[in-house]
């Protein structure tokens, strides 16, 4: 599976402990950026990362920045995303259970690097459920998208 990663000045450092656990479970990872903690605009991240798992060339995407909340937000306009901002593993799980989410965001100056990649081991390795409850919720989504 191939897993796209990126990054702004906040969440870099995070993000370079990421992508050797990601290899390490077997994934192919493409890094986006940031390539270091020169300032840059979380945007300008997020929806290219976004878009490549959107149009298909990447099965999920991870997103960090300082807290989060920017790139995910910027990932949740992207038509076909449905990006999960998770604190703990507990929600890594579900949001791949019963979202189906294709893409994670992280805080970089929230979660400790640890706790990090216990989040993204298990949102990585979590299928989605398939639940007819659960696949009706994604469906009433991607036809409010359409």
């Amino acid at each position: 599976m191939k897993i796209a990663i990126g990054s702004d000045h906040g969440g870099y450092a995070l993000k370079m402990e990421l992508i050797p656990v990601i290899e390490k479970l077997g994934f192919e990872v493409t890094d986006f950026g940031c390539p270091d903690e020169k300032s840059v605009d979380y945007p300008d991240i997020a929806f290219p990362v976004a878009e490549a798992v959107a149009d298909g060339r990447f099965a999920r995407g991870i997103v960090v920045c300082g807290t989060g909340i920017g790139v995910s937000i910027c990932a949740n306009k992207v038509r076909g995303i449905r990006c999960a901002l998770c604190t703990d593993e507990t929600m890594a799980r579900l949001t791949r259970e019963h979202n189906d989410s294709n893409m994670l965001a992280l805080g970089g100056r929230i979660v400790g690097t640890e706790l990090a990649k216990a989040i993204v081991s298990t949102w990585l390795t979590t299928e989605f459920s398939k639940g007819t409850r659960h696949i009706g919720r994604i469906g009433k989504i991607e036809k409010y998208e359409a």
